[in-house]
C-alpha cells in the first residue's frame, strides 16, 4: 500500500501550469499562475486593501511613521488620517478625557482630566503607568472596582497585584501610553 501512495505522490509533483496562459508555475506558489498573472492578481486586491508600509513622512495628525498606500494615496495606519493633509489649525484642539493611572512610591493615583499633560505636570509622581479613554464616570467606576485598595476618601490606592493586574492589561502593547493618547487624539480629529 505504501508504494501505490508514493507513485500516486510523483504522479501530483509533475509542473503546473498557469491556469490563464498556460505558462509554469513556481511550485511555492499559491495558486495555479504564474509569476505575472499573480502580478496582475496581487494589483486587484491592492486596490480595495491597500499596503501596510512606511508613510514618506509621519502623520500630521499622530505622527505615526505606518502608513496604507492606496492608488488614491496614503493613509495613517492607526487614526487613518489622509496623509499630506494638514489638520485645520482654526479648530479648538479636540478634548479627549482620560483615566490615569499614576504611580508615587507605592501607592496608585486612578484620575481623569480632559488634559492630561498639563493635570500630571501638576501632580507629584514616579511614572504614568497607563491612560485609558474615559471621563468621570469611568473614573468612579474604576473607584468602585478597587475601593478595597483605596486610601480613605482619595484618589490613592494602594498598589495590589489586582489593581497592578488591571494596569497591565490597559498598557499592554504599549511602550508609552502618550502614544496612545496621541493616536485618540488624532482619531478625534479625524471625526470631526
Amino acid at each position: 500500500m505504501a508504494s501505490s501512495a508514493v507513485s500516486r505522490n510523483v504522479t501530483h509533483m509533475r509542473p503546473r501550469e498557469c491556469s490563464e496562459c498556460g505558462a509554469s508555475v513556481s511550485p511555492d506558489a499559491p495558486l495555479a499562475l504564474c509569476a505575472r498573472h499573480l502580478l496582475v492578481a496581487h494589483d486587484w486586491v491592492v486596490r480595495d486593501y491597500g499596503v501596510t508600509d512606511a508613510l514618506p513622512s509621519p502623520c500630521l495628525a499622530c505622527g505615526s511613521r505606518l502608513g496604507v498606500r492606496y492608488e488614491s494615496g496614503w493613509l495613517c495606519a492607526l487614526c487613518e488620517w489622509r496623509h499630506g493633509e494638514v489638520p485645520d489649525g482654526e479648530l479648538a484642539p479636540p478634548r479627549v478625557d482620560v483615566v490615569y493611572y499614576l504611580r508615587f512610591d507605592d501607592r496608585i493615583k486612578i484620575g481623569t482630566s480632559g488634559n492630561p499633560r498639563q493635570r500630571l505636570a501638576a501632580l507629584r509622581h514616579d511614572e504614568l503607568l497607563a491612560l485609558e479613554p474615559g471621563d468621570r464616570r469611568l473614573e468612579q467606576r474604576r473607584h468602585e472596582q478597587f475601593a478595597a485598595e483605596r486610601f480613605d476618601r482619595t484618589e490613592w490606592f494602594r498598589a495590589s497585584p489586582r489593581l497592578l493586574d488591571h494596569v497591565a492589561v490597559l498598557s499592554r502593547g504599549v511602550e508609552d501610553p502618550w502614544d496612545r493618547y496621541a493616536l485618540w487624539r488624532s482619531q478625534a480629529i479625524a471625526l470631526r
